[in-house]
């Protein structure tokens, strides 16, 4: 749906048309992938798919929210007297939780809202869509009462709601990469220290093609505490020969090299060399755009996916047929599957000529291999969240 046709849905569904519209970009992790609680750097950007917010202002003190992505749900009420998690009030608990953390945090909210929601990245892709709800809710609670509340600011709340609230163990950069998003740059992030840098990523020719697997990551939670876990095993046997570091990609090449004399354990061994490669990856890539060199880029990406399958083992049979495929085509610089694996999306750096003819053919041979339809998108880099004037 585009603006207008959402500006005459919440005329329909609030008997007036809507006061301001919002929007809150979703995110891709370029590289460095499954570090971010390991200490590690993480290279994500803001994309031009996002989510939408249509507001107007209420004379009470009650909020009346309704999703386009959720219509079955139909207009939700919530009041502000009653902000707890109720696991049938579905998506709204992301907003109930940013209300609730304002609140406690002393801020005023003066008055309620009409709320319509509608966002166009797909659910379970690995794009942040509840980061992207969150940021999006933070920025127009900010702007409706005047809270001023900083990029830096909002992603911290977006995480406090993703761990306090709602439960989920994640890290930072999510809410980071959206909240601080700008157009042709991606946000280097350390992830333990918060520390961050725009690095300019202009492709010149070249498109980000992404790639949903359409497979929903039904192991990645699992996986993901089960890898956390041995990282955090890792990190103690680590720490005997090092004890000064605090995360396992405070070690560099000199330790990697004689890794297997630390770690002899082969599954620890292999999950940590992913750690501590994938964070000199990531370094190596920042130069790499630096240096304007999209073709090292591209064979770093490469790097990443093949330590995600082999030494991290995370991929699954759909990304790994999603990259290989994307690998063969002309024009392709690199691909790897992005976000949390087993299912979610891959992404390509690809030739702009060639875009068509790679999604002709990658989507034909994933059909042939897997038996359903990969879906592609045309990612542009774009800014964090803002008001649609």
């Amino acid at each position: 749906m585009n603006v207008l046709e959402l500006q005459n849905q919440f005329k329909v569904l609030f008997g007036e048309s809507a006061a301001h519209t919002f929007f809150a970009p979703g995110r891709v992790n370029l590289i460095g992938e499954h570090i971010d609680y390991n200490g590690g750097l993480v290279f994500p950007c803001a994309i031009t798919l996002g989510t939408y917010a249509l507001v107007s202002i209420r004379e009470d003190e009650n909020f009346a929210v309704y999703s386009e992505n959720f219509k079955e749900l139909g207009i939700i009420n919530i009041s502000i007297n009653d902000l707890e998690y109720r696991k049938e009030d579905n998506w709204t608990n992301y907003l109930k939780a940013v209300l609730k953390f304002l609140l406690e945090s002393g801020h005023e909210i003066p008055h309620g809202l009409n709320i319509l929601i509608y966002g166009n990245i797909p659910n379970g892709s690995g794009l942040s869509s509840s980061a992207s709800l969150e940021i999006l809710v933070s920025k127009l609670f900010s702007m409706m009462y005047d809270l001023d509340l900083k990029p830096t600011e909002m992603a911290l709340l977006g995480k406090k709601v993703e761990n306090e609230y709602m439960g989920v163990s994640s890290g930072i950069m999510d809410q980071f990469a959206i909240a601080l998003g700008k157009k042709n740059s991606a946000l280097l992030l350390n992830c333990g220290t918060q520390e961050f840098e725009h690095i300019p990523f202009v492709l010149d020719g070249y498109q980000i093609v992404i790639m949903n697997t359409n497979k929903r990551r039904e192991l990645a939670d699992s996986k993901y505490n089960e890898r956390f876990n041995e990282c955090t095993q890792s990190l103690t046997i680590l720490k005997q020969t090092y004890p000064q570091i605090s995360a396992i990609c405070d070690l560099g090449e000199k330790e990697l090299e004689k890794l297997d004399k630390v770690i002899t354990d082969p599954i620890l061994y292999k999950r940590t060399k992913h750690a501590i490669s994938e964070n000199l990856r990531v370094i190596a890539a920042t130069k790499a755009l630096e240096n304007n060199d999209l073709v090292t880029f591209g064979k770093l990406l490469n790097g990443s996916h093949a330590s995600l399958r082999d030494d991290y083992e995370v991929t699954g049979k759909e990304l790994d047929t999603l990259v290989e495929a994307a690998l063969a085509e002309e024009g392709t610089l690199g691909a790897r599957m992005t976000g949390a694996g087993f299912g979610g999306c891959a992404i390509a750096i690809v030739k702009t000529e060639n875009v068509d003819n790679f999604m002709a053919n990658v989507g034909a041979k994933y059909k042939e291999v897997i038996g359903y339809d990969v879906t592609f998108y045309i990612a542009s880099i774009g800014n964090g969240p803002c008001e649609i004037k």
